[in-house]
């Protein structure tokens, strides 16, 4: 580079080195938009996919494939592809089961609110159509799926908030026999407790965002495929809708794999320690968990899930049933975090009727158990004693007897579209 101006040598030097001998321990992160080639009949074969290879990075960098091939082969899937968050990766399975004007989606009445508001704004403005149903009446699905003949089934192994688990096996049988795809979002369950694809789904979504980084620093999401014909149709979504996930995120959720198993296993137990707590709470009404959902809930989860485990995410309704007494009890947390996530390693509680399911009203919220006072507690890794301290003494700091009883007494409900919720 000597021959050139100081100027010119700035650009280059130190630049395209060849690779040493040796193989990196970790992924390394493979922060460029672009790969140079000597030959251009390389560049030309890469392209074509003869070779293997990498151009561009919307259409494929080394460190977000590293995790791809990582959640595939976890998961159990020919192939998965990698997006800038769980909506996009949503979005992206929607696309590649080809809906049109007059395709209709069945869609989980539990559905995470914000999937909801995807299917009903931006698909529905194309004319595709999405019912709800009972995923848990599954002779009733089947019926309604008959009558329908829905393009695709979408539903979540373990719900948010309510947390009832989805029957996979049946539901797939369900939605192939109408010539239907099904969708399962795992964000909740994880590989680690449930591998839908084993039990007949097409695609699986993870919000990334969560258990599978599990540290509150990167958002990504991904779609892994039961099929690999699938393939063109998902890669033509992510190129060229370009929500790509970028290789500095797709390294902390590379790294946050790695630990799914142990933190998961420490969250699961919490979880069930803190659904105990509450309990022999005069405060609660209600405890929500997969082990506590009576007979057939705990048939499902012991076929469906990880044996012995229900998942890491508990749902809590006060009896004082108001927006207020929530508020208050949150505001008096010091521990848990008020961060409006879930699958972290640390401990959070959410509001669902002001997070989750924001833009839904309050009368249909009130018909699926979403109340004014339901907690949604995402237990993290910390020592459970240390957890049961901070609620007790937030429940101890709340005279919930001043609080209103009526929900959402004094609260002006929004309905509005596009505000984040998680």
């Amino acid at each position: 580079m000597s021959e050139f101006s100081i100027a010119t040598q700035l650009v280059h030097a130190g630049e395209r080195r060849v690779a040493p001998l040796g193989v990196p321990a970790a992924t390394p992160i493979y922060a460029t938009s672009t790969f140079v080639y000597e030959r251009m009949e390389d560049v030309d074969r890469v392209v074509e996919g003869e070779r293997e290879g990498f151009v561009y990075s919307r259409y494929g960098n080394p460190t977000v494939a590293a995790l791809e091939a990582a959640l595939a082969e976890i998961e159990n899937g020919k192939f998965a592809f990698c997006f800038g968050s769980g909506m996009a990766a949503l979005h992206a399975a929607l696309l590649a089961c080809e809906l049109s004007n007059g395709s209709v989606v069945l869609a989980s009445q539990d559905l995470y609110g914000a999937s909801l508001e995807l299917l009903q704004t931006i698909f529905g403005a194309f004319g595709v159509r999405t019912v709800t149903a009972d995923f848990s009446d599954l002779e009733a699905l089947r019926s309604k799926t008959q009558e329908l003949k829905p393009r695709v089934l979408i539903g979540e192994t373990i719900s948010n908030p309510l947390l009832k688990v989805l029957d996979v096996e049946t539901v797939a049988l369900i939605a192939h026999e109408a010539g239907a795809k099904l969708i399962v979002d795992n964000t909740f369950a994880t590989p680690f407790l449930c591998q839908p694809i084993n039990f007949g789904a097409d695609f699986v979504v993870h919000s990334a965002t969560k258990f599978l980084g599990g540290h509150a620093d990167a958002t990504g999401g991904v779609v892994i495929a039961r099929e690999d014909f699938d393939r063109p149709a998902l890669m033509g979504a992510l190129t060229l809708a370009g929500g790509v996930l970028s290789a500095w995120e797709a390294h902390s959720i590379l790294r946050g794999l790695k630990t799914l198993g142990l933190r998961l296993e420490k969250q699961c137990r919490n979880a069930e320690r803190l659904a105990e707590f509450f309990l022999d709470c005069e405060q609660v009404e209600k405890v929500i968990y997969p082990s506590l959902a009576g007979e057939r809930q705990t048939e499902i989860a012991n076929r469906i899930l990880r044996k012995n485990y229900c998942g890491a995410v508990l749902g809590v309704r006060l009896k004082t049933d108001s927006r207020a007494a929530v508020y208050e009890f949150m505001n008096a947390l010091r521990l848990c975090t008020r961060a409006a996530s879930v699958g972290d390693i640390f401990t959070g509680v959410v509001h669902p009727a002001t997070a989750t399911h924001r833009e839904m009203s309050a009368a249909k919220r009130g018909r699926l158990g979403i109340t004014e006072g339901l907690l949604r507690i995402s237990a993290g890794i910390e020592e459970v004693e240390d957890i049961i301290a901070d609620l007790e003494q937030a429940f101890e700091k709340v005279d919930f007897s001043e609080l209103p009883i009526a929900s959402a007494s004094g609260y002006v409900e929004f309905e509005v579209s596009g505000l984040s919720r998680i």
